[in-house]
């Protein structure tokens, strides 16, 4: 599909309707019929196009994906819909009214910073992913906020804007790039373009090391629903601040620059830190607020003896500390009727499923059980135990 138009004439358009919801199964069967009165080239596209709006309404919900046009590479590479709309809410918190967003994609971003009442140059070089921004924003009643054009982001001048958003793009013939100057544009191009701008945001991969965070930024990771999205880098905002923000909600925990939290003994509660604190370095802020330690200076592991409510964090209740061993773990989960186990690690080498396979061969019983493949004070070590409750007068957390 190289070409959007022929989709956007009401033949295409009459066809789109029709396709909806198509399943892979019946594909065949619904070109074949479909063929016989509509050119064999748009039947494939508008095909094409279903499967992707399919694949999008993970990202976009149902309603938006089902109106949306897409590529490949645009469902693959566009920002979840949430992660988005927070982000336009935090630029509009900033009394951001304008913003330039450079390598647009298929509009996901502007989309979400149009419905926040913001005006959007929204810029990508590629024709098609271009024409799918335009026709997106003209599916969703927003070309009055969103301006599409095709060009290159380094030739564009943003000085009318209040702001700059810029996503580069991360893949390439090989999958993933994880050199930030492999980007495209580098993110030292990204950086120059921020700070001549009043506030700017720079989507950037989970993984970027803390060292190739500028100066001049604040960095936010932000997770959904447990899943590490991405990290941002504010300028404009809190120049050295650190941020991981968990959605729904938002919950954004602020970093304080703690030291690493202390090794303990096991207690009777094990928290796992939501991915984003992870990401952000912000381990010991959390072990300060539940009042616990490391079960291993290198592990995000923590661990304490009363039950704290936390949204930064998940709680489990231990029952038992075995060495690594195999033999011992599947005796224990068949005395307790564990007939669900759901193996998580940090620090081991052992794959999960694998652990699963030989310690529960036959699963029954009634009960489930989590275990945790990890290290105590540097000896591999087995903890089971399972979600643990709020605390006794607790509200939720």
């Amino acid at each position: 599909m190289n070409d959007l138009a022929p989709l956007l004439t009401p033949e295409g358009r009459a066809l789109l309707d029709e396709v909806r919801g198509t399943a892979p199964a019946d594909e065949l069967a619904v070109a074949t019929r479909l063929r016989r009165e509509h050119p064999a080239e748009l039947v494939s596209a508008a095909l094409g196009q279903a499967r992707l709006r399919q694949r999008a309404a993970v990202k976009f919900g149902a309603e938006d994906a089902g109106r949306m046009f897409f590529t490949p590479n645009g469902v693959e590479q566009a920002t979840r819909a949430s992660v988005a709309a927070y982000r336009a809410e935090r630029f509009a918190a900033l009394g951001v009214r304008s913003v330039a967003d450079l390598c647009c994609g298929i509009g996901g971003d502007a989309i979400a910073l149009a419905r926040a009442g913001i005006r959007v140059l929204a810029v990508d070089r590629d024709p098609l992913t271009a024409a799918a921004a335009r026709a997106n924003a003209d599916a969703l009643g927003l070309a009055g906020l969103i301006e599409v054009r095709e060009a290159d982001v380094t030739e564009v001048d943003t000085t009318a804007y209040d702001a700059v958003f810029v996503d580069p793009a991360r893949r390439g013939g090989r999958g993933r790039i994880f050199d930030p100057e492999a980007y495209s544009p580098p993110l030292s191009w990204a950086v120059q373009a921020a700070l001549k701008a009043p506030h700017a945001a720079l989507k950037v991969a989970p993984g970027i090391p803390h060292e190739a965070v500028p100066a001049e930024a604040e960095a936010e990771w932000i997770s959904d629903g447990g899943d590490v999205k991405e990290a941002v880098l504010w300028f404009g905002t809190v120049p050295g601040a650190v941020r991981a923000t968990l959605l729904p909600g938002p919950r954004t925990l602020l970093g304080r620059g703690l030291p690493d939290p202390e090794v303990r003994p096991v207690g009777r509660y094990l928290y796992e830190p939501d991915g984003a604190v992870i990401r952000a370095h912000l381990v010991a802020e959390v072990a300060e607020e539940v009042g616990g330690g490391l079960l291993d200076a290198t592990i995000a592991y923590i661990t304490a003896d009363t039950l704290r409510p936390t949204p930064y964090a998940t709680a489990y209740e231990i029952t038992d500390r075995l060495p690594f061993n195999v033999k011992k773990l599947k005796a224990l989960l068949r005395e307790r009727e564990v007939g669900i186990l759901t193996v998580k690690k940090r620090g081991s080498a052992v794959e999960p499923e694998e652990l699963r396979r030989k310690a529960l061969p036959k699963p029954q019983g009634p009960h489930s059980a989590t275990v945790f493949l990890t290290r105590v004070a540097g000896a591999p070590t087995m903890l089971i135990g399972a979600p643990a409750g709020p605390p006794t007068g607790a509200g939720p957390s």
